[in-house]
């Protein structure tokens, strides 16, 4: 690897050009970016140490120039590919987005074991992507093992099959001259029929004994001369000279890229190559010895006492370096000033409606009353645009493709979703791959500090499968990505859909995201202020990501009891987008027990609180729109709205319910030491009728009913 970002950045980078590189070469890049003076030298004695270099590339944390956060295998490699895309995006909306260059990824072969980089591979738009070029440090080499023959060859084929250009570097130009003298043929084939253990074997073994392996039981006398006419150390080093070391080939290869569609270079490479360790399959974080260190030093021309010491003065490695750090220093990015976004819009919620149909809504009203705002958003889906009511913003604004596409149905009169795909559409439909949704979301999401012009990217996917795209989301906030998911339809609520599409664990999952708020409003209007309270803190300095879990369960407005007061409606805007109100009009005092409700549940809430009021029984009811707010608010960060919703003198048990697992609204129980019970899914579901699935699971009214009178002793 060493060899192959020698010759990026000291001859074929442009300030334009991205790259992603792979996580165990961060000591070279840092390297690098010292000799060209983008790293000052006092950072490198500090990989790994608090308030340095970090052990893996990081776009935020490391001082220098890093491009990609890698370490999560397969994401950060495949995270060029989503910023190219994004870019695209970008350039077509915006005349004033900068110029991009090539979007490279370093990335090693046994990277490509990762089912991540053939979902983002596999997207059709990709094939039309010329400004993308990955390079596989083609090592043989994985953590544990040497990696089999057999895979090479097969992950060639798969990228041909998916459009891309493949080149393979596999001999450099000392080797390729022995191939064309006599024996020669003989010498290749024997070489590329040798299993890679076998060829990594030699490489441990005596220069003396090179020729008698190469020949082994059944080579031609012909291969024999040959080998026999070079001399030990020669063949030595013939033997590792493949392409991924050839500067000049590799340069030459860079030069006659097609332009026109991504290309994937196989370089083949010694792990290792030149130290002891090379080519052994347990080199993964291999030492040298302090004699094998000075011997390092010596061959390399270095001094073990002053290991940072610079390319003298004059000479010509130094001009290269103080050359090309002048050719890829970039311009600082000029934070976009955001636009004003509304803190309410002016329909009004009257007609029962689910969460999933008001965001909807959302995104069409948006268009007409905020359309700078809505010039930004740029909504995503892995197939399921259709059945999460992004329809009608759909049809406002088109799907957005790499290339205009003929919409061969837009005659057709009985249409209701129109399918125009063309450069100017602001919805990306990608395959269903949720993995591909939220690496996409991750760098529509950071657009404003690479480029300067904000984007605010709004992601629509079932929300059972919200866990398996979590570590790209949660790779995508850590590298700087700011946006909005939304898991809809949710819970044990979508009870005919059975238990494959019913999610449990979601709600905690959000709450626990680090740079990101996660909220569950149960009615319209607070959907429609929370989204844009969200939209408000994406693309900005400082900014977070949004998780919203939404609901198919249509839900009667009236049990929201707006405020029909300008200033307590405003009270509500402010409770509601701190996380959660009070819905009760009676003193907090007189609470003989609250019930605390979340999302699509709140109207079973509301019927318990009714019941037991019949019954005697004085219960407050407390809807949170986002338990995350609320528990940061109990740990002492953000706003003060779980002392307005649990004030200290007005202690009283409480019953909390959730679509989820009740362990997520566990913590108000320290909020005043009251007794609690935690109402929520602890179990797989099944279909059945919504009725049926919510008294299964112990969150019907009749449960919440019965748990409140536990709990106040009646």
């Amino acid at each position: 690897m060493v060899d192959i970002m020698v010759s990026l950045w000291f001859a074929e980078l442009t300030r334009h050009d991205r790259v992603s590189v792979k996580p165990h070469a961060s000591p070279v890049l840092h390297a690098i970016n010292y000799l060209i003076g983008d790293l000052d030298a006092r950072y490198l004695t500090t990989l790994r140490a608090l308030g340095g270099l970090q052990s893996y590339p990081s776009r935020l944390k490391d001082p220098d120039t890093v491009d990609f956060s890698t370490g999560s295998v397969g994401i950060g490699a495949t995270a060029s590919l989503w910023a190219a895309m994004s870019h695209r995006y970008l350039a077509s909306h915006f005349d004033s987005t900068p110029e991009a260059g090539r979007f490279i990824s370093l990335l090693g072969d046994a990277e490509l074991d990762e089912g991540a980089i053939w979902e983002a591979v596999a997207d059709p738009s990709v094939a039309k992507m010329g400004e993308l070029m990955w390079i596989v440090d083609l090592n043989r080499q994985s953590l544990d093992r040497i990696v089999p023959d057999v895979q090479i060859h097969r992950l060639m084929g798969m990228f041909e099959a998916a459009g891309w250009q493949v080149i393979t570097l596999k001999w450099g130009r000392t080797i390729s001259a022995l191939f064309d003298r006599s024996g020669g043929d003989d010498l290749r084939a024997r070489l590329e029929e040798m299993s890679n253990e076998e060829y990594q074997r030699i490489l441990r073994v005596d220069v003396e004994q090179v020729a008698d392996r190469i020949v082994g039981d059944h080579g031609s006398e012909e291969l024999r001369r040959l080998l026999n006419s070079i001399p030990s150390d020669e063949l030595a080093m013939a033997l590792r000279d493949l392409g991924g070391h050839d500067i000049g080939l590799l340069l030459d290869t860079f030069a006659h890229v097609d332009r026109n569609r991504p290309t994937v270079i196989f370089a083949y490479t010694v792990k290792g190559r030149g130290l002891p360790t090379e080519g052994h399959p347990n080199n993964h974080s291999a030492l040298l010895t302090d004699i094998q260190m000075a011997a390092l030093a010596e061959s390399v021309g270095a001094n073990p006492a002053d290991p940072w010491q610079r390319f003298q003065g004059g000479s010509s490695a130094a001009t290269l370096c103080r050359e090309r750090g002048h050719a890829l220093r970039r311009t600082a990015v000029t934070n976009p000033r955001p636009d004003v976004v509304p803190v309410a819009l002016s329909r009004e919620h009257r007609a029962p409606i689910s969460t999933q149909a008001v965001l909807g809504r959302f995104l069409a009203d948006l268009t007409r009353e905020a359309p700078e705002v809505a010039r930004r958003v740029v909504t995503c889906s892995p197939d399921v645009a259709s059945s999460t009511n992004l329809g009608g913003w759909i049809n406002k604004t088109g799907v957005w493709s790499v290339t205009d596409r003929p919409d061969w149905f837009a005659d057709d009169p009985e249409r209701v979703l129109k399918w125009s795909e063309a450069t100017e559409g602001r919805h990306i439909e990608l395959g269903i791959a949720e993995v591909n949704l939220v690496s996409l979301l991750g760098e529509l999401g950071s657009t404003w500090s690479r480029w300067g012009e904000r984007l605010v990217p709004i992601a629509t996917i079932y929300d059972p499968f919200i866990p398996r795209a979590l570590e790209p989301w949660s790779y995508g906030i850590y590298a700087g990505g700011q946006s909005i998911i939304v898991g809809t339809p949710s819970g044990v609520t979508l009870a005919p859909e059975g238990g494959a599409h019913q999610s449990i664990t979601t709600p905690s999952i959000g709450l626990e995201q680090p740079g990101c708020v996660a909220w569950e409003p149960a009615f319209a209007q607070d959907l429609e202020w929370c989204v844009l309270d969200a939209i408000n803190h994406v693309g900005i300095p400082g900014g977070t990501s949004a998780y919203f879990r939404l609901s198919t369960r249509p839900v009667d407005q009236a049990l929201s009891r707006l405020p029909e007061d300008p200033l307590l409606l405003e009270r509500r805007r402010r409770h509601a987008v701190a996380g959660g109100y009070r819905l009760t009009g009676h003193p907090l005092a007189d609470d003989q027990v609250t019930l605390v409700g979340v999302g699509a549940i709140m109207p079973e809430v509301v019927a318990a609180a009714r019941f037991l009021s019949g019954l005697g029984v004085t219960a407050g009811v407390v809807c949170l729109t986002s338990p995350d707010l609320v528990f940061r608010s109990a740990q002492g960060r953000g706003s003060a709205i779980a002392s307005v919703l649990f004030p200290a003198d007005s202690p009283a048990p409480l019953v909390t319910i959730m679509d989820g697992h009740p362990h997520t609204l566990a913590f108000l129980a320290g909020l005043r030491g009251d007794r609690t019970r935690n109402l929520g899914v602890t179990e797989f579901g099944q279909s059945s009728a919504l009725q049926d699935a919510y008294r299964i699971h112990g969150i019907d009214t009749a449960t919440i009913v019965d748990a409140a009178l536990d709990l106040a002793g009646r």
